[in-house]
């Protein structure tokens, strides 16, 4: 068996560091032209070129989002785009358009590229059609089922690489072709400006009965009929490793890095764990504490086991479950003083119970017993945003050392 990938998402350079921190074997980006994430924070040039230098100095690759379906003016400057891409190393593009496809062919004909799921691919002979126009990856439809990948694996090329989606929010759109934000916002979600209508509560009205709005079910506060669960498959490891696939995808660009260190380092915990001894793993449920300290929706396999399943949307709320504040990170360590230095991320006082969770290890318990401001002087607070304090600590800590507290 071929151990697989797996891939996190880097929506800034701090993200993308803490993703590689926690386990990740490659990391996608978006630049800020062409990708379906307008309103994450985004890379500018300078810092894609860091980032690479980053992921590849730490044995890790980068991938590039250009996964629009762009209008005629979109095309304008984007051939000096794919070249500053292939200048500055990256390891592969991700496109959903043939004529992208073609540009990057065309500008860049050795760099490697990847087919988003946008191109909805759901079956092995598209999947073939792709490869022989020089896609050497397929990131499958989010609606394929384990059974629909493993014959997909079996009908294709070797050579054809295949990826898909294991954690994260789900469109309630077909793989992500929608028109509702566009139609409701003016906002496009197919060129990246998606305002998440579907989270929205609905009611409905009867055309001779206007104002006299219905909940959908019988439930007096309505209903998000169009509210997608997040998708988790941490409890299902050797079933996605026996489908074949080359890559875990975890989805999150515009979420926190706290975000993408919880959910890295759980499934890096679930994959090397089983690869360590395949027969004997069993499942133990620690992954899954840990992703439930993350913000999250509630959970669903999604397609893999059921496709006609109605578990897929929860009707109840569109809130997110936060149980957990990301309070503070480990910055450095001064050991003839014996103090850790962290940065606040969300206020924290003395006599707090934090969790401390370093990369590779379980977390500890800490009791915030002392704290200093950057001057040393005694406080018993940190209110503000990004301040320095200085912690008791008896030991270094491994970088991008997470300080977080139950709510």
């Amino acid at each position: 068996m071929k151990r697989p990938e797996l891939l996190a998402p880097g929506g800034n350079l701090e993200r993308l560091k803490m993703a590689i921190a926690y386990g990740a074997d490659a990391v996608y980006i978006g630049g800020r032209q062409y990708g379906l994430r307008a309103f994450a924070e985004n890379f500018s040039g300078d810092e894609m070129e860091e980032s690479v230098k980053y992921a590849h100095g730490h044995g890790k690759r980068i991938y590039v989002t250009m996964n629009i379906f762009p209008r005629n003016q979109d095309f304008i400057g984007m051939e000096e785009y794919i070249r500053f891409l292939e200048k500055i190393g990256v390891d592969a593009i991700i496109i959903s358009d043939p004529g992208i496809l073609e540009l990057v062919k065309s500008t860049a004909p050795d760099m490697e590229i990847h087919l988003s799921t946008q191109a909805n691919n759901t079956n092995w002979r598209s999947a073939c059609f792709w490869h022989k126009q020089g896609v050497k990856r397929i990131i499958l439809a989010r609606e394929l089922s384990l059974e629909e990948i493993r014959e997909i694996r079996e009908r294709t090329p070797d050579t054809l690489e295949l990826e898909a989606f294991i954690h994260g929010a789900m469109c309630m759109s077909y793989s992500g072709r929608c028109t509702i934000s566009n139609y409701l916002t003016g906002r496009d979600a197919n060129r990246g400006e998606c305002a998440q209508p579907c989270r929205w509560k609905y009611y409905v009205v009867e055309e001779k009965r206007p104002g006299e709005y219905m909940p959908i079910v019988e439930d007096d506060r309505g209903t998000y009929l169009f509210n997608s669960k997040d998708l988790c498959m941490i409890e299902h490891i050797p079933e996605l490793v026996g489908s074949g696939l080359s890559s875990f995808k975890i989805e999150g660009r515009m979420k926190s890095s706290y975000y993408a260190a919880v959910t890295v380092a759980a499934y890096r915990r679930e994959l090397d764990r089983y690869f360590s001894d395949p027969k004997a793993y069993v499942y133990d449920g620690k992954s899954m504490e840990e992703l439930n300290k993350a913000s999250h929706r509630p959970f669903t396999t999604g397609f893999y086991f059921n496709k006609n399943s109605n578990s897929y949307t929860e009707q109840g709320t569109s809130n997110y479950i936060r149980n957990y504040d990301f309070v503070g990170l480990y910055l450095d360590y001064v050991a003839d003083r014996k103090l850790m230095l962290v940065e606040q991320r969300n206020s924290f006082a003395i006599g707090d119970e934090l969790e401390i969770l370093q990369p590779g290890e379980e977390f500890f318990m800490y009791e915030v017993k002392d704290m200093y401001d950057e001057e040393l002087n005694p406080i018993s607070v940190a209110p503000h945003a990004q301040q320095k304090v200085y912690l008791p600590m008896d030991k270094r800590l491994k970088d991008w050392t997470i300080l977080r507290r139950r709510k």
